[in-house]
């Protein structure tokens, strides 16, 4: 049954489930370090024991791809199509542009963009084949020009590696797990190292990108996933329908709904109470209502607002558009009741891979962006450069650093 608690009594949800990642970085750490220092005969050997791998090379051929991509119902390939496309526009739109502009002293400034020459998406295989993943990783690093796509999947499925084939990634290789990370940090003689790794995982996974962030780039550390509802006046079934989406990922999962209507709250309670007896998911869904969700009865929206944006979850929903410019923290927020999260997992265009365990207080969603580099440039006029030298030989020499000061006053003049 879902809890139906008081703002008063909420103060633990606030507080996330802590997920053990020290406990998990004990248990990969010599994983990376095996994959680094053994490359494909450490690779193999982890991919037999943790993924069942009974092959020769975890590379997959394009042919297998493309085999994939024919066994495709039509109703799946126009599915892709439209989502693909949905995502690519969307992704298109995030991305910065060159600029160079004039500005005071004889200061040309600006900066360009460049990409990223590699990425890999590590697409989650187990319970629930992520095709949709695949989609959200790849296509905003082909939007943003990325010219070396990967694909790490331990049991990947017809559909991801039909997308693979579809959407000329690169390289696919079929690993999972610590031993995935690793390999595309260090690289083996089969797996090439990238620039930069995306995609959620589980734990180990989570625990694996930690400790390699800072060798190579990564999105973020995921845990759990999570929703807030927010809505004084809504359809009862949508909102447990939401909930519900939100539940069946996994026994740690949490959905909050925080309304100032406590007749909503009852009746939500109720809804999930009666799609949990049909949902094939249930088992999983149940135990993360039980746990970790609630509907939370506020005194105002302001409240809720405020609540929302200390949880800052990964999925926000607002049933009342108006609260938006008090939004402060959230990782992908959907307005009105028409733009259910399930869209955002698949077709709506923005992307799923979000930041969950209160990092939105940090940064949003992946985004095309994540897959450039923004180059600052600058060029000083002769008059430019003589007019900023009494400052810049000031600054340097407080910092004792006689050769920037001098490396300045030798093209004014000075001596050498």
């Amino acid at each position: 049954m879902l809890p139906i608690v008081s703002i008063k009594d909420a103060a633990a949800y606030l507080t996330r489930k802590q997920v053990r990642l020290a406990e998990a970085e004990a248990v990969v750490a010599p994983i990376l370090e095996a994959v680094r220092k053994r490359g494909d005969e450490a690779l193999l050997e982890y991919a037999r024991k943790f993924d069942g791998f009974d092959g020769v090379s975890v590379r997959v051929l394009r042919a297998e791809c493309d085999a994939a991509l024919a066994s495709w119902t039509p109703a799946f390939r126009e599915a892709v199509e439209i989502a693909s496309a949905n995502i690519r526009e969307y992704a298109q739109k995030q991305l910065p542009h060159d600029s160079m502009g004039a500005f005071s002293g004889g200061r040309i400034l600006g900066h360009i963009i460049r990409p990223l020459d590699s990425m890999a998406a590590y697409v989650p295989a187990g319970r629930y084949p992520l095709p949709s993943t695949a989609l959200m990783t790849i296509i905003p690093a082909q939007a943003a020009g990325v010219p070396t796509t990967c694909i790490v999947s331990p049991r990947p499925s017809a559909e991801i590696l039909g997308i693979a084939a579809l959407f000329n990634v690169t390289n696919i290789y079929r690993i999972g797990g610590a031993q995935a990370i690793a390999a595309l940090a260090y690289g083996t003689e089969t797996v090439a190292k990238v620039d930069r790794i995306v995609g959620p995982g589980n734990i180990y996974v989570a625990a694996a990108k930690k400790l390699i962030a800072g060798e190579i780039g990564i999105d973020f550390v995921a845990g759990p996933t999570e929703i807030v509802i927010i809505a004084a006046d809504a359809n009862p079934a949508w909102i447990a329908a939401d909930m519900l989406a939100q539940a069946e990922h996994d026994v740690d999962a949490a959905a909050i709904l925080l309304t100032t209507s406590r007749a909503l709250a009852e009746a939500v309670a109720l809804e999930v109470g009666r799609q949990l007896e049909t949902l094939p998911t249930a088992p999983t869904a149940r135990e993360a209502i039980n746990r970790n969700s609630a509907a939370i009865v506020v005194e105002s929206l302001e409240q809720a607002v405020e609540f929302s944006n200390q949880f800052a979850p990964e999925h926000l929903a607002l049933h009342d558009q108006s609260l938006l410019p008090s939004i402060r923290h959230a990782g992908s927020v959907f307005l009105g009741p028409s733009s259910p999260e399930a869209a955002g997992d698949y077709a709506s265009g923005p992307n799923h891979v979000l930041p969950t365990s209160g990092v939105a207080r940090l940064r949003g969603g992946l985004s095309a962006a994540d897959f450039v580099k923004v180059i600052s440039v600058q060029h000083l006029s002769p008059d430019g450069l003589k007019q900023l030298e009494p400052t810049i030989t000031a600054l340097a020499r407080a910092e004792g650093l006689e050769a920037h000061a001098r490396s300045v006053e030798i093209r004014n003049g000075g001596p050498r």
